[in-house]
């Protein structure tokens, strides 16, 4: 096949594809809050939800994040963003379940920590709430469900919320308007490397 054919026939596919493109973004003409849940073993959860934040902030919308179960409050995410005065960011965890190896304290601060959350999701100058690992939460048991799930379906109709953290429950992916399993395909930490800054915190 000669490049003027090649040429020819990938104008005329591309054609088609804008054409299916543009059909599709003209039937997209709802607005609405979503609820975006980023879920499964690979890496990249929190930082997807961190981008996420990035975004409505270049757009002059107000943010709230909510972290459940990290305590360490020395990220370059919250280093960065919680100098905006357009983010209020929560570190809401004692650490993770193995650390505080305690279950009562880790509900009552789950408890504590939900609260926080229950206040954003009804404030409707909040455009974006990050739950970051709220799956833990309610794989646990720290948190009740139905509730959690209720609060988050009563919120303000244009609140964005992401909902970051591994094994999301199938009632929690039914709720979602937008769900991302992420897979672990490959990751430095199995070969003795280190979380590293700008990368891992």
């Amino acid at each position: 096949m000669t490049d003027t054919a090649k040429n020819t026939r990938h104008q005329a596919r591309m054609a088609c594809k804008k054409a299916v493109i543009d059909a599709s973004i003209a039937r997209a003409d709802q607005e609405k809050g979503l609820l975006l849940v980023l879920t499964g073993n690979g890496k990249g959860k929190s930082s997807s939800a961190f981008g996420m934040v990035g975004r409505s902030l270049g757009h002059g919308m107000k943010v709230g994040v909510c972290q459940f179960l990290k305590s360490r409050t020395d990220t370059g995410e919250e280093a960065f963003f919680s100098r905006d005065p357009k983010v209020e960011w929560h570190v809401l965890g004692d650490g993770f379940t193995w650390e505080t190896q305690n279950r009562e304290q880790d509900i009552a601060t789950s408890q504590r920590g939900w609260a926080v959350a229950q206040r954003m999701l009804a404030d409707p100058s909040y455009a974006m709430v990050v739950l970051d690992e709220l799956t833990y939460l309610l794989n646990y048991g720290y948190l009740d469900a139905d509730q959690v799930l209720d609060d988050i379906a009563a919120r303000p109709a244009m609140q964005h919320v992401v909902v970051t953290g591994r094994a999301a429950s199938e009632a929690l992916r039914d709720l979602a308007d937008t769900v991302s399993d992420i897979a672990d395909v490959k990751h430095a930490y199995r070969e003795g490397i280190m979380a590293q800054k700008g990368v891992d915190l």
